[in-house]
């Protein structure tokens, strides 16, 4: 188990009433609603229109490890891009999660990204990119 979840479901215990009484006014814990949600293997949902300058939210819906990677070349020109764990670009996402599981989003964390530039961006779950787990995020003017 890694450090972060048990400290994260340790603390959970004390509190859950705290948690109830939130549910339905703001998402769980005060905070909004995810925008796309991580299943086992999936994103949910799998593809997301948004304007210029909107952020997007994902959270780690499943008990599974997973990613927001952009794939290589998923990025239109001149836009930034984005990764859990901050990386500058594919490879180095890749090569940080075989070494040491660079970017992981454990169960209940989130990732967000601001879209500035127009376009189709595609991303992935690099520990289940082989299952199919993509999506991708339509920025419009």
């Amino acid at each position: 188990m890694y450090r972060r979840r048990f400290l994260r479901e340790a603390g959970a215990v004390g509190s859950a009433a705290a948690a109830v009484g939130l549910a339905g006014c703001a998402g769980v814990d005060g905070k909004p609603d995810p925008d796309v949600g991580m299943l086992a293997a999936a994103y949910q949902p799998r593809e997301i229109t948004v304007s210029v300058g909107a952020t997007v939210v994902w959270e780690n819906t499943s008990a599974r490890a997973h990613t927001v990677t952009a794939t290589e070349g998923g990025v239109p020109d001149g836009a930034e891009f984005f990764a859990s764990g901050g990386f500058d670009d594919y490879e180095s996402a890749l090569s940080a999660w075989q070494s040491d599981f660079g970017g992981i989003l454990e169960s209940g964390d989130r990732f967000e990204h601001t879209f500035t530039v127009p376009g189709a961006y595609e991303y992935v779950c690099i520990p289940h990119r082989e299952g199919g787990m993509y999506g991708t995020v339509v920025v419009e003017e």
